[in-house]
């Protein structure tokens, strides 16, 4: 079980591995994916299973939503839990992910962005995160995300190396143990993958199995 020396010693990683990049372009590049799928689906997609087990995509698409709203108002410096709200998909649930994708996209963007602290409720009330951490964490999460919405779908997706170059360690940094096993954790225990395919073991490292839905 991970200690909370052992998160702080990974959260130290993320900063380090994060600054040697373009975090924000690289965000932006996996969230664009995502709009780019999620583009794809009609209205009877929405009672797929995905391979996040306790969700249809309807439910993928609301939770996601509501992680681009949290993640927006955070790293404005609010903490209200409020923010994380699952909100209805209504009558044309594309635009409403549109919408929601491009304002965390925009709040990303603005100066000073990764120096920031960040309250990230959802996650923890004991600290802050470093802003760094907390569009790393995005950035995972929509890496993961896309391939969800692609499985889900039967669609391919592909990120280019510089993306994956990025994503691997950030994968690997997510702590492991008992805590995945805890309810509502963000990433199930690791899924043993013999694959060479390096978005393929970036989703096994966080609870995927590449091969779903086989």
């Amino acid at each position: 079980m991970a200690t909370d020396s052992d998160t702080s010693a990974e959260l130290r990683t993320l900063d380090a591995l994060m600054s040697t990049v373009d975090l924000i372009a690289l965000n932006e590049r996996a969230v664009r994916t995502s709009i780019d799928l999620v583009e794809q689906l009609t209205s009877a997609d929405l009672d797929k299973p995905t391979p996040c087990a306790d969700w249809t995509l309807h439910g993928l698409l609301t939770h996601m939503i509501a992680q681009h709203y949290g993640f927006a108002a955070a790293s404005r410096g609010d903490a209200d839990p409020v923010q994380w709200k699952l909100r209805p998909l209504g009558a044309d649930p594309v635009t409403s992910y549109r919408t929601a994708a491009e304002h965390v996209i925009a709040a990303f963007a603005e100066p000073g962005v990764l120096d920031r602290k960040v309250p990230l409720v959802e996650f923890s009330t004991d600290f802050e995160f470093s802003g760094a951490q907390a569009v790393s964490f995005h950035f995972i999460d929509y890496v993961v995300h896309s391939w969800d919405v692609a499985k889900a779908l039967g669609l391919p997706v592909q990120f280019d190396d510089e993306l994956l170059d990025a994503a691997c360690p950030v994968a690997e940094a997510v702590p492991g143990g008992e805590i995945r096993l805890a309810p509502g954790a963000a990433f199930g225990p690791v899924v043993p993958s013999s694959s060479a395919d390096r978005l393929d073991r970036i989703v096994a490292m966080l609870g995927r199995s590449p091969e779903w839905p086989h």
